[in-house]
């Protein structure tokens, strides 16, 4: 109520609003936060994984340039690759420390190992994105600022890296997903990458940023070690390797790996395949891409194990071709479809049912489309909001992302019930058992239930359009009016009327306007209403 005083009940039910819409906001399952936990420890992994291959390739180069004799040019080589390792390092080192401060602000980890703060999305906010009105500074910005600088600081280290200067943080208007999205293109790194996360997920958010970090470091290394000992490099020993983005893929988003040979030189070509997808080698790597289909095969965690084989073809130094092959190991993780809405138990035939579907495990690559079996369907102006429209007892709803089958939603439908019958006098109920003074202008309403007025607003319209009016003195009718509109004038009724007579009121139809502004009847519409007149 804009202006004016709230009373004290006004008070507490706008209070009351406030703490539900706050409820309504953390009902996040709890498989998906596992699923954040799980891909979270995946990035993890992958990161220690990339970081030891790293170690590796330093190692390597130290024992070259030894084996080369130690020349000047091998040297500061070396020393380029140990300083991006350092520079590296600080990085990780930072990240950790916003970690260990996000999971302490978010109360620490339970007794078993999980946070306790799973949830919260509050301190994540206060922590990465700061407070204006208080001038609390966000974290973001110096991340950005810092992940960034780390970039073009690697790229400033010698000429070959200067394809790694691109940033790492960067604000939605440089995010391919969001730069035709008026609605987030206009958010910055903080805002779009923090704002509404749960503690689980914005952990997570760290360890990709960790992975990037990585993949930069890596192919720093890798390019100033390759140049170590000249033109040819001599090593003893080949594998064939497989770096994968993440293990866990939702069904219907891209699985991405990189595939190489370790220790590789420059002057290697290999020439790449895969058992499924497409490899696009440029240099000596291969960046792999296919698309995660639906499985029918999911385990208790909601997890499908699954494999993909590559193969690296190489020449040797006497001329002869060398195959390596190998195997790689990623898990589909079962989508969760979020359905919001006014009643998401069962669907009112008939009826405009306004419903949100997200997938909330598909991220910004949710590019979602509708069908449905006992119903029409609607698309909405916002991503994943439609208008159900049921014509059958039930129905199902078919959700797909990019083409890609995600799963069904089953809704049961219900009949609307019967509005609630009311005839005003002056604004109030018609008195029946104490009756008055004939009345000089009576109403009749037809109202929805406040459920359904709450479920389905633009279906919930109602009003009277036939009813009856009769004043009786014992068993005879004095006067009788029909009525088509809701309102009617009572001056004729008052001017015959007597103490002891009584009015005889019947609504007989009425009509509904549905989220189309469409009219339909309503059928068995009627309610007998008598009123004593006493005076």
């Amino acid at each position: 109520m804009a202006g004016g005083k709230e009373t004290p009940r006004q008070k507490m039910i706008g209070l009351m609003y406030l703490v539900l819409t706050a409820l309504l906001a953390l009902q996040v399952s709890n498989t998906i936060l596992d699923k954040f936990v799980f891909i979270d420890e995946s990035l993890q992994y992958s990161v220690e994984v990339t970081r030891k291959n790293t170690d590796k390739q330093i190692k390597g180069g130290a024992d070259l340039v030894e084996k080369q004799g130690n020349t000047p040019k091998d040297v500061a080589l070396l020393k380029k690759a140990e300083e991006v390792k350092k520079k590296s390092e600080e990085i990780y080192a930072y990240i950790n420390k916003v970690r260990e401060d996000l999971i302490k602000m978010t109360g620490g980890k339970d007794e078993k190992g999980g946070y306790v703060g799973a949830k919260n999305d509050n301190e994540v906010m206060l922590l990465m994105l700061g407070d204006v009105s208080k001038g609390i500074p966000g974290e973001a910005k110096k991340m950005k600022e810092t992940l960034n600088n780390y970039t073009k600081s690697i790229a400033a280290m010698d000429s070959s890296l200067a394809d790694l200067a691109a940033p790492i943080a960067v604000d939605a208007k440089d995010m391919p997903m969001y730069t035709k999205n008026p609605e987030q293109n206009g958010k910055d790194f903080g805002l779009i990458t923090f704002d509404q996360t749960p503690t689980v997920a914005a952990l997570a958010i760290l360890s990709d940023i960790e992975a990037k970090v990585a993949r930069v470091e890596t192919k720093a290394v890798d390019k100033i070690i390759s140049k170590i000992g000249g033109v040819v490099i001599k090593f003893d020993k080949i594998l064939a390797m497989a770096s994968a983005e993440s293990q866990v893929v939702a069904a219907g988003t891209k699985y991405k790996a990189k595939m190489f040979i370790s220790a590789s030189s420059t002057q290697i070509k290999p020439s790449m395949s895969v058992s499924q997808g497409s490899v696009n080698v440029k240099g000596d790597v291969g960046e792999v891409e296919f698309t995660a289909q639906p499985a029918s095969d999911y385990n208790d965690q909601g997890l499908a194990k699954r494999k993909w084989q590559g193969s690296i073809r190489i020449k040797k130094a006497d001329g002869q071709d060398t195959t390596f092959k190998f195997e790689q190991e990623y898990f589909i993780a079962r989508p969760v479809i979020k359905v919001q809405s006014g009643n998401v138990s069962a669907l009112y035939l008939n009826c405009g049912n306004d419903l949100q579907i997200d997938v909330p495990a598909l991220g910004a690559s949710y590019n979602p489309s509708f069908s449905a079996t006992g119903a029409e369907v609607i698309k909405g102006g916002k991503v994943g909001a439609i208008t159900v429209v049921p014509s059958a007892a039930n129905v199902e709803l078919n959700v797909s992302s990019d083409g890609n089958r995600i799963g069904t939603e089953k809704f049961k439908v219900k009949l609307l019930p019967k509005p609630e019958l009311k005839v005003l006098n002056n604004g109030k109920p018609l008195d029946e058992k104490q009756g008055g003074a004939c009345p000089r202008n009576l109403k009749a309403v037809a109202a929805a239930e406040a459920s359904i007025r709450e479920a389905i607003p633009k279906d919930a319209r109602y009003k009277v359009t036939e009813w009856e009016i009769t004043l009786a003195r014992g068993r005879r009718a004095i006067k009788t009016q029909k009525f088509s509109s809701d309102e009617a004038g009572m001056s004729d009724f008052a001017q015959q009327a007597k103490e002891g007579d009584r009015l005889v009121i019947e609504i007989k139809g009425a009509m509904r306007m549905n989220f189309k502004n469409a009219t339909e009847k309503v059928n068995g519409v009627s309610q007998i209403f008598q009123y004593p007149i006493t005076q």
